[in-house]
């Protein structure tokens, strides 16, 4: 299973939210090529990163930074937050980003997304974020009217390869992903699922691995130390 440590952007610092709620941020470090550099040093392949402004605003508040994770290179790095346009797009892909994450747009232009797919492949993703079941946008403040998991067959169906699937209430909150979830994805075939939210033990991502979740992504947990990440890989595997 590939393991995607994470860092999310706000004004340049890497923070974390608790439940997608920017009123509830904690900084974890002024420096983010530096914490990319200790992810690759720990033997990390992945790296996922979120603009967070880019996500509530729609503008790429954080592409220098961005710009610079990548620079640095010897990491596959998947990029979220703002992405709306296929100049967007472009511009990511042209600084050698692996792949770029679509999410409010995937729900409010759905054409778009799957000509988006069909033009890119497999370096096109789509974050679906839910919360009581139900997909939400701009940054996690409103709520559409389709469950997450029907908006993932209808994705699956136009073509996209990923989807990197949160639970909000999970999100950042340390106490275990939606594995009931994560089960009832794995049955959508032909779909590749990424677990994010909530991932906190050795435990959890092994049965994530075995019921076949593709990649699952590490936030929090990392930055307080409950899970590690050279452990995480060695146990887990990042092939």
């Amino acid at each position: 299973m590939q393991i995607f440590p994470a860092i999310d952007l706000r004004g340049g610092q890497v923070v974390r939210l608790y439940q997608g709620d920017y009123d509830k941020e904690t900084v974890y470090a002024q420096d983010p090529c530096a914490v990319a550099r200790s992810f690759l040093a720990a033997g990390a392949r992945y790296l996922h990163v979120v603009d967070l402004d880019g996500a509530r605003d729609g503008m790429l508040a954080n592409f220098e930074t961005i710009a610079a994770i990548v620079k640095q290179g010897g990491l596959y790095i998947e990029v979220g937050g703002g992405i709306r346009t296929e100049d967007r797009i472009r511009r990511y892909l042209d600084l050698g980003v692996g792949r770029c994450i679509l999410g409010t747009i995937a729900v409010r232009d759905f054409d778009f997304t799957a000509r988006m797919a069909q033009t890119y492949g497999d370096r096109i993703a789509v974050g679906v974020d839910a919360r009581d079941g139900y997909v939400a946008v701009s940054g996690w403040k409103e709520l559409s009217a389709e469950r997450g998991v029907d908006f993932c067959r209808r994705l699956r169906d136009a073509g996209v390869q990923t989807v990197i699937y949160t639970d909000i209430s999970r999100d950042g909150a340390e106490q275990g992903t939606n594995l009931a979830l994560y089960r009832e994805l794995a049955e959508i075939e032909g779909l590749d699922i990424t677990a994010s939210g909530g991932v906190s033990s050795i435990e959890e991502l092994k049965e994530l691995q075995r019921i076949g979740t593709r990649a699952a992504i590490l936030g929090k947990a990392l930055y307080t130390g409950r899970l590690d990440l050279k452990t995480v890989i060695a146990e887990v595997g990042a092939c």
